[in-house]
């Protein structure tokens, strides 16, 4: 027992008698009644177990005998089952003795219906034989054909008796009567085309039941009859135009001519053939062939080039008849132009379109063109029945397409007289009110384009149509060139240096939009170029498609743009010769005072301020933008290596200097605001502020005194050479005696500490370029702390704050903005 059990025994009876008190003693007469109570209860618990017992034992004996019952039952049914199973084999033994009999009976019944069968079918055979060639030698061809069904049914029963002789000699009987009928028809056939059909009356209708005839016939039979019509239709056509007289290629449409009037004035007669025949179509498929050949023939014995007039009417008439014969027997598809001619952008006398008028020409440009291709049919298609995959469209046609180069040249030639035309025509300038930027001779060439592919897509769409692509790309290659040979020529500077354009570029009003105009006229034509690719590659045969590529000739004219921008930017940089030059002349070795920009400044700000405005309007964002770019790259290093370039400057002018360079730089960075173009302002900021921030650098290293001019040179032009520092001390007035200690200290310098770096800030675009001292300058004599050598540096301006309030704010610019820094220690009490 568990010791929880025991734990509430002890407790119950702990319950029932209570050890403490007064209750104990009077708790214990109850003892005897409860064990009474529980012996009592033992013993029905005994009873139950017992009875419970005994009624096991009894169903257990029941279910033995159950069990034998059941076995003594399944062996019984056994038992039956193989009684009645030999009972049902004996049945089975006895209707296999009653049906013998029966179906032998059974089978000698067939085997004698079957033989009356073959009897009757083998008398009726021999009766239909023997008047089927009565039918033949009196050419009864209707009633003839109606035997021949009738014959080759019944001929069809005796397959499994080839080897009898008597349907051995049927057979052969029957096979000799079809040849004579076979005889008969291709020999009245061969009176059809000389007259007798209207000398005889009946020869159309016995015709007609031959027909008849020759469809109870072999398949063969009735090709081979086609095949001499065919043949014998087409021999006076042979003997007509391969004559001197008409075996020429300016003769091409009488030959469709000949046969359509065939085909018109026969139409009654050929009415004889079922229609299930087609006979016009496999006519007009032998007269392709024969076409073909004798064209082929005559254009290989040419002795000089075909005059492309002749050449492009014959296959144009060519052309015309095929998809005459297409449209009238089916077979092959080849969709029709998609595109409806807008006339009034095709007249050149319209100016004012936009470039979407023009574009959209060429988007709908034959978009639902299959480009199904002109393959050369042999005889082995299935051309019996129209439609089924034989093509009339390039049957004849194909055969021009080696001869085609002298339309290509043609075309080549008229595209670049028109390209010379347009050219000469051409005023540069965009007309009042127009829609666009681009000159209208890039429109004008594309239209001639889109008409000379038209013309082509209409003939051919194989080789032909791909030297034609050729030819595009030469035209547009030589547009590139003549929009690049109208940039203004020459210049000098640092664009200069770098594009290899030599000579000195001067820039008008005028010369600018034109610029601008030819940048947007390149960049159209940079675009239409590929949907003029993409449209050809839909056009032509799928062979070439993957060859059709502008990509060369869009290279042509993104170097027209970038050549263009260039010239641009430096037509601006050579306006700003006479500024620059009106800087190095400004006396400022003598200037007494501080005060407003000078007037080379004003200069400067005149030309950005006429020009910028007119080209923020005419160029694009992006292109704006590489102008700004290219603008700031330029003017920034310029005016630097100006300051070299003048006299002696005090201390004054060094402050006049640095407020015009403020000026300058504040000049540049509204650029975009004054061409209403701000998209990258950020970036051209961050841009200005590094290159100006050198020439602001070279300043402050002016100002600064005699005995820390190097250092602080040092520290804010790192990358400084001595040609330059030489150069630096010669502005400030030393004399060479005076510079040659420095020089030397500078030297030592050199060779014993690190150069720094000067880091440019990114926080905000307006900020000037202030250094940040990333390494640590270590020499004898030197100013111990950085920060004391730009503080000073920084300091010369501020002691001279009597000359006003401007020239503080030149100094102060560059650090002012700045959240840290030695600079911004200045301005922090």
């Amino acid at each position: 027992m568990a010791a929880s059990d025991k734990q509430n025994t002890l407790d119950y009876i702990n319950q029932m008698f209570p050890t403490d008190g007064c209750c104990a003693e009077a708790s214990l007469s109850g003892v005897e009644p409860l064990m009474q109570k529980i012996h009592s209860e033992i013993r029905r618990v005994d009873a139950e177990i017992l009875t419970a017992v005994r009624q096991q034992s009894n169903s257990g004996t029941k279910a033995r005998e159950d069990l034998a019952a059941a076995t003594s039952a399944v062996q019984e049914l056994m038992n039956k089952i193989r009684e009645i199973k030999t009972k049902a084999e004996q049945s089975e033994t006895m209707v296999q003795e009653i049906c013998r009999d029966i179906k032998k009976l059974d089978f000698a019944k067939k085997h004698i219906t079957t033989t009356i069968t073959a009897l009757h079918r083998l008398t009726m055979l021999v009766s239909a034989v023997e008047q089927l060639q009565v039918m033949a030698s009196k050419r009864h061809y209707k009633e003839a054909a109606a035997q021949l069904e009738a014959v080759n049914q019944l001929c069809s029963h005796f397959e499994a008796y080839r080897d009898i002789p008597k349907i051995t000699e049927l057979r052969e009987k029957f096979k000799s009567i079809k040849q004579v009928l076979k005889s008969h028809v291709f020999s009245d056939f061969s009176s059809l085309g000389t007259g007798k059909e209207t000398e005889e009356s009946n020869l159309l209708q016995q015709l007609s039941d031959a027909c008849l005839v020759v469809d109870a016939l072999e398949p063969s039979v009735r090709e081979e009859l086609v095949k001499n019509f065919c043949n014998r239709e087409l021999t006076s056509y042979q003997q007509i135009f391969e004559g001197a007289e008409l075996a020429k290629l300016d003769k091409t449409e009488r030959r469709y001519a000949w046969i359509k009037r065939r085909l018109r004035t026969n139409e009654e007669i050929w009415k004889i053939f079922p229609r299930s025949w087609h006979v016009d179509y496999l006519l007009c498929i032998q007269f392709c062939k024969l076409t073909r050949s004798q064209l082929v023939e005559i254009l290989v014995s040419m002795k000089e080039k075909p005059d492309v007039a002749t050449l492009l009417t014959a296959l144009q008439r060519t052309l015309e008849f095929e998809e005459e014969l297409a449209e009238k027997f089916g077979g092959g598809t080849r969709s029709k132009d998609a595109d409806d001619d807008n006339e009034e952008t095709e007249r050149s006398g319209n100016k004012s379109q936009t470039v979407s008028d023009i574009r959209k020409k060429y988007e709908k440009k034959l978009a639902a063109h299959d480009g199904s291709q002109h393959e050369e049919q042999d005889g082995q298609k299935d051309s019996s029945v129209p439609g089924a995959g034989f093509n009339f469209r390039g049957i004849i046609s194909s055969c021009f397409e080696p001869h085609l180069s002298v339309y290509i040249e043609l075309e080549e030639k008229t595209l670049m007289d028109s390209l010379e035309k347009e050219m000469l025509e051409e005023t540069w300038e965009i007309e009042e009110g127009s829609q666009t930027n681009i000159l209208s001779s890039s429109i004008k060439v594309f239209v001639i384009i889109r008409r000379s592919l038209k013309r082509c897509s209409a003939l051919t769409r194989n080789q032909t149509l791909f030297n034609l692509f050729k030819a595009f790309q030469k035209v547009l290659k030589a547009y590139a060139t003549k929009l690049f040979a109208r940039l203004p020529k020459g210049g000098t500077g640092i664009v200069a240096a770098a594009t290899g354009i030599e000579g000195q570029i001067k820039t008008s009003d005028k010369d600018e939009r034109v610029i601008c105009y030819i940048v947007n006229t390149a960049e159209y034509c940079h675009k239409t170029c590929g949907e003029l690719a993409d449209n050809v590659s839909k056009l032509i045969d799928a062979q070439f498609a993957d060859r059709v590529d502008m990509s060369e000739v869009q290279d042509e004219f993104s170097a027209v743009i970038t050549k263009s921008l260039i010239t641009l930017v430096h037509g601006i940089e050579t306006k700003f010769d006479s500024e620059m030059a009106a800087m190095t002349r400004v006396p400022w070795s003598t200037l007494e005072s501080v005060g407003d920009q000078s007037d080379y400044v004003n200069g400067i700000n005149l030309i950005l301020t006429s020009s910028i405005p007119v080209l923020g309007s005419l160029l694009s964002p992006i292109y704006f933008q590489f102008f700004l770019d290219k603008l700031a790259s330029s003017l920034g290093p310029r005016f630097y290596h100006n300051i070299f370039k003048c006299k002696q400057i005090s201390e004054t002018g060094a402050q006049q200097m640095l407020l015009d360079t403020q000026a300058v730089k504040t000049i540049l960075l509204e650029i975009p605001s004054l061409g209403k173009q701000t998209a990258g302002a950020a970036s051209y900021s961050k841009f200005v502020g590094r290159e100006m921030s050198k020439a602001e650098a070279l300043l402050k290293v002016i100002l600064s005194p005699i005995d820390s001019v190097a250092d602080t040179y040092c520290a804010l032009l790192p990358e400084g050479t001595l040609t330059e520092f030489q150069r630096l001390l010669e502005l400030k007035g030393l004399k060479k005696a005076d510079q040659q200690s420095i020089l030397d200290d500078f030297n030592k310098r050199g060779s014993g500490i690190s150069q720094p770096t000067i880091m440019a800030p990114s926080s905000a675009p307006n900020t000037s370029i202030a250094p940040v001292i990333t390494n640590t300058v270590a020499s004898p004599g030197a100013i111990t702390s950085r920060e004391d050598v730009l503080t000073r540096a920084a300091a010369l301006g501020r002691g001279a704050a009597t000359t006003g309030f401007k020239r503080f704010l030149a100094l102060t610019e560059a650090a002012k903005d700045r959240k840290d820094g030695p600079f911004r220690k200045l301005f922090n009490g």
